[in-house]
């Protein structure tokens, strides 16, 4: 699908394993023109990812899955791509998100948090430079 000026909508990957709130959040993106995946397992996450990464232009990830946790995928997604774009949503304290921070995460929000808070952390994580030592292109 495009936008009316003809260039493609960029797409997110929603991790979260409350279904409710991924689809809460999956029509409210596409209220912001946005193509939205979501996933509710890592497993699932990871294997959609992998399949659609050419695809995907960043990811909102929540901080607690069944069986992982965001630090866990973060990493897993970093293995099939390096420069991953990945805002972490959590009800933790700040503190969770450093040492994500420390490894590229590009964000973090608190929930709750505004649509337009959102909205603004994804558009910064879409246009942020390549990270120092990622620049690694993918296969054809």
């Amino acid at each position: 699908m495009a936008r009316s000026n003809g260039s493609p909508k960029e797409c997110i990957l929603v991790i979260d394993d409350d279904e409710r709130f991924l689809e809460m959040l999956k029509a409210a993106l596409e209220c912001f023109d946005f193509t939205v995946h979501t996933a509710s397992s890592p497993k699932d996450a990871i294997t959609l990812y992998r399949d659609h990464q050419r695809d995907i232009s960043m990811v909102l990830l929540d901080y607690r899955l069944p069986g992982s946790s965001g630090e866990l995928v973060f990493e897993n997604l970093q293995c099939l791509n390096p420069d991953v774009r990945v805002v972490l949503l959590t009800g933790h304290q700040e503190s969770v998100a450093d040492k994500m921070l420390a490894k590229g995460l590009r964000g973090y929000l608190q929930k709750p948090f505004s649509l337009l808070d959102l909205a603004q952390k994804i558009r910064n994580a879409i246009n942020a430079p390549v990270l120092a030592g990622s620049a690694s292109p993918l296969p054809a």
